[in-house]
């Protein structure tokens, strides 16, 4: 009884620690999530994209009409004088009053209140053409934003597979070690027992060294292949523990097509012509005048009397009797106004713009030809990786077979050392060619995704 729950304990226990491992195993698509939540470029876009949209809005909102709403409320004198004045840069006062043949210091309290509305209501399309403006650098901020996603989680997925690579290499080196190791001990044991000579024994510790050192160099490589993730990852370094039986299979493989429409980095190259053109458009409404309705509603207050003029104590000191709105005028008009010179110096700066657009474009041509030619070469290496992949393990079978026959050869003492080392490395080249295989068709595939722009033709 007590031995079934024991052994009832004991698989519940190798299953959780079974389970826990496999929750400890950072899979391709949690460092792809993690990369996107995290790495700064991608959040700086993205606040560049939501900025953007912002901009749209504004946009809209500049063709409201400006409403400009004042008050205020002064005390001074209103001694006046005939002649011409300019108020340079706003500087001058505004007091007004009979031009008095003296000075005087009489002061009272005035007040001003205004409501101004200024509408550019019709300017041949200028306010429409600005929201598109507006527009079209809000759609080359998105653009520019999922194409950085697109070729972060290209790149993410590179260093992982680096790593997988690493990770592979190192365990390959540390079987590798673990022979040299076991054939090391074994020739002591027959060196101690004076059934071979001792310089079998140098021969194996030199072995045995080699192997170690060969490890070490891996895990240092593994080490870096890490950090390289991790700052891909924008999380701190540190030892992930990645996914590395999916590249022991062949994935699935579509017959996957380039599309200029879908293809991220194209579209991102589309939306700046798009942008330049849609600029080069709002400057030619530049050309042409802008009509515009105007409307005043004003009121003062003045504790100054309507004879001040002729008696110069008719004038109160109160405040209310200053501030209290008497005098009210409104007005009401349409006007038109062009600078006819704007048009010389607009066309210059719409050539300008449309030598920008053909840059631009040449850009595009030049990126869809380098795209096209990356389609070619990924069917090329992912053919040439699947042709590997596939040879592989002959080569690895044929390796271990030999090297288990000369094993056994040489604990019977029937072939020296020389032939197993020779043996033992070219088991080593076998394993090493089966994980570089492994990995190179999914690097392939990857490589087919990033041209045919669609992350979706790598999944496992």
């Amino acid at each position: 009884m007590w031995s079934k729950k024991l052994l009832l304990l004991a698989l519940l226990s190798f299953l959780m620690n079974e389970y826990l491992c496999a929750q400890q195993v950072f899979t391709l698509q949690q460092a792809i999530d993690t990369a996107i939540a995290n790495y700064g470029t991608i959040k700086a876009k993205a606040s560049y994209t939501a900025a953007a949209n912002e901009q749209v809005k504004q946009a809209r909102r500049d063709y409201l009409p400006n409403v400009n709403l004042s008050a205020q409320q002064d005390y001074g004198t209103i001694n006046g004088q005939n002649g011409p004045m300019y108020g340079f840069g706003g500087l001058a006062a505004s007091s007004s009053g009979v031009p008095l043949d003296h000075q005087n210091w009489n002061a009272a309290f005035g007040a001003l209140y205004l409501t101004n509305i200024n509408w550019d209501f019709f300017a041949f399309g200028r306010a429409k053409e600005k929201i598109k403006t507006a527009m079209a650098a809000a759609t080359q901020n998105d653009k520019d934003w999922q194409q950085e996603i697109f070729r972060h989680k290209i790149k993410v997925a590179a260093a992982y597979l680096n790593l997988v690579a690493a990770q592979q290499l190192t365990r390959s080196f540390k079987d590798n070690m673990d022979r040299a190791d076991t054939v090391r001990k074994l020739v002591r044991v027959r060196v101690l027992n004076h059934l071979i000579a001792g310089v079998d024994s140098s021969q194996a510790n030199a072995e045995y060294s080699s192997a170690r050192i060969t490890w070490t160099k891996a895990k240092d490589a593994e080490q870096e292949q890490g950090n390289q993730l991790a700052q891909l990852l924008g999380v701190p370094a540190q030892n992930f523990t990645v996914d590395t039986e999916f590249v022991k299979r062949i994935p699935n493989l579509a017959d996957v097509q380039l599309s200029e429409d879908n293809h991220p980095v194209l579209q991102w190259y589309k939306s700046r012509i798009a942008l330049s053109d849609e600029q080069a458009k709002y400057y030619k409404t530049l050309y042409y005048p802008a009509f515009s309705v105007v409307g005043v509603l004003q009121t003062r207050g003045s504790g100054f009397g309507n004879n001040y003029g002729v008696d110069q104590h008719n004038f109160s000191q109160g405040y209310w009797d200053g501030v209290n709105p008497t005098r009210t005028n409104y007005l009401i008009g349409v006007g038109v106004t062009w600078n006819i010179t704007q048009p010389l110096r607009i066309s210059r700066q719409v050539k300008a713009q449309q030598q920008i657009s053909k840059g631009l474009q040449y850009e595009y041509d030049l990126a869809d030809q380098q795209i096209k030619a990356q389609m070619q070469l990924s069917d090329t290496k992912l053919q040439n990786a699947l042709d590997n992949f596939r040879e592989v393990p002959v080569q690895v079978k044929a390796a271990s077979d030999a090297y288990l026959q000369k094993s056994v050869l040489y604990k019977n003492g029937l072939t020296n050392l020389v032939d197993l080392t020779q043996a033992a490395y070219a088991l080593i080249r076998a394993q090493t060619d089966r994980d570089i295989a492994y990995v190179n068709v999914w690097q392939a595939l990857l490589i087919k995704a990033a041209a045919a722009g669609d992350f979706n033709v790598f999944t496992y």
